[in-house]
């Protein structure tokens, strides 16, 4: 094996090293951007009560639910647009990929909106919670649903702007909707009569602008937005389809997990609002690991573009070694402040100490999620999304969810267990995407599209 020394002087591996920092470091910025709007939105809503606060944890779950097409079909984009970025940047495949991943975004977006909009009650009363909870999710999953069909173009023309290197101008849009959502956060819903709705209400703006912004400047550079191929698309549905079942395997994992919060003997409420808490709290070392798992994608397609399969794969360890080494930075700054961050979040004793321990629990196998993410998104980037879901779906709902109903619910340990169960279940997924990234078999044998 060679020295670490060496490999750090090797031109090629600082050449790696340069592109995953240029591309990751915008994304982890941008992903901060996210953050503090989440961070925002949790304090907003603290300042209504532990109940507003727990309804706006499920409501937001559930957003998440309503956009996996959205996030698949960026992942899709990503993969097959960076290559064919990297092949011919002016080509005529590379304007009908762009069109045609803008057509199919705008269709189901618009789709996911009319459903939210019109079926929100039904939803949230489907998991059976409790009727204060109810009272507030579901006008405020009624106003996100309003977003819907911004959100999926924001995701698409993000995914299309690092695609063709153009990081920068994602960050100066994201830039725009971190300020226009925590501005307006604070002023519609604390100083004006919309109240808890207001909070809703300012993302659904803040995503309308970003949106905007995105496609003038994809116009800038395909000079066409109505491009269409039937292959091209078909190549972009049939990676992003295992990417969307895999967000549905995760988020109704999650939404599963509050539900078995919710049938916790003691506490219940105040374990949810903590649980949203500590989720908002993670989201300081989540959004990094998902910005490097985006920027890989883009350096594993783009490699693969040039066909240059060993490089890609060099590219994805680089830069899920670079991710590790700044999560863990983040998890102790955070582990160390525990106490202060949940006290900023609450005014609640039980939730603030509910909060910090789920910090101290959940936060040590942040460096493991984080290293399996960022591999993930190589494999993203080369297609291999199949592979990803199927590793997902073995994680939470084999190993997480018996796991956390059995240790948590049939055994009586409660939250604590839940937290374990957590991290079991990231040990798993991470060895396995490790595994199946080391094996090499996802390098695609050249393929003209």
């Amino acid at each position: 094996m060679r020295p670490l020394k060496e490999i750090i002087k090797d031109p090629n591996m600082r050449a790696l090293m340069n592109e995953s920092w240029n591309l990751s470091w915008p994304m982890t910025l941008i992903m901060f951007y996210e953050f503090m709007i989440g961070m925002t939105d949790v304090y907003v809503a603290g300042r209504f009560g532990r109940d507003v606060q727990a309804g706006y944890g499920l409501a937001f779950q559930l957003y998440f639910i309503f956009i996996i097409i959205g996030i698949a079909l960026s992942v899709g984009t990503v993969s097959v647009i960076a290559r064919l970025y990297a092949q011919d940047k002016n080509g005529e495949g590379f304007r009908d990929a762009v069109g045609s991943a803008l057509s199919a975004s705008a269709m189901t977006g618009l789709f996911c909106s009319i459903i939210g909009v019109s079926f929100a009650d039904v939803i949230i009363n489907s998991f059976n919670i409790p009727g204060a909870l109810g009272a507030y999710s579901i006008p405020l999953l009624r106003i996100y649903s309003c977003g819907f069909i911004f959100d999926y173009l924001l995701l698409t023309t993000n995914g299309i702007l690092r695609s063709c290197g153009m990081i920068k101008q994602s960050l100066k849009t994201m830039t725009v909707v971190c300020l226009m959502n925590v501005v307006l956060n604070f002023y519609l819903a604390l100083g004006t009569p919309l109240g808890a709705s207001g909070i809703a209400w300012a993302t659904v703006i803040s995503l309308l602008a970003g949106a905007a912004m995105n496609i003038v400047s994809i116009y800038r550079l395909s000079k066409k937005l109505v491009g269409f191929s039937k292959p091209l698309l078909t190549k972009i549905l049939s990676i992003s389809w295992p990417a969307g079942v895999h967000q549905v395997i995760w988020q109704l994992g999650s939404a599963v997990l509050f539900g078995i919060l919710a049938r916790l003997p003691e506490k219940s409420i105040e374990t949810i609002a903590a649980f949203t808490n500590g989720l908002k709290i993670e989201s300081a070392i989540f959004l990094p690991a998902f910005a490097f798992n985006m920027a890989n994608a883009v350096i594993v397609g783009n490699l693969l573009g040039k066909k240059d399969g060993q490089n890609a794969a060099r590219g994805g360890v680089v830069t899920a070694v670079i991710g590790v080494g700044i999560v863990i930075i983040l998890t102790l700054i955070i582990m160390i402040n525990a106490k202060l961050i949940a006290g900023f979040l609450s005014n609640d004793a039980v939730v603030i100490n509910e909060s910090i321990k789920y910090i101290y629990i959940a936060l040590l196998s942040e460096p493991f999620m984080v290293w399996g993410v960022i591999l993930g998104g190589g494999l993203n980037g080369a297609g291999d999304t199949k592979t990803v879901m199927l590793i997902t779906a073995v994680s939470v709902w084999l190993v997480r969810l018996p796991l956390a109903y059995l240790f948590g619910i049939v055994l009586g340990f409660g939250a604590v267990a839940v937290w374990w169960a957590m991290n079991i279940s990231i040990l798993v997924q991470a060895g396995l995407l490790s595994f199946r990234y080391f094996k090499k078999g996802w390098i695609p044998k050249p393929v003209t599209l």
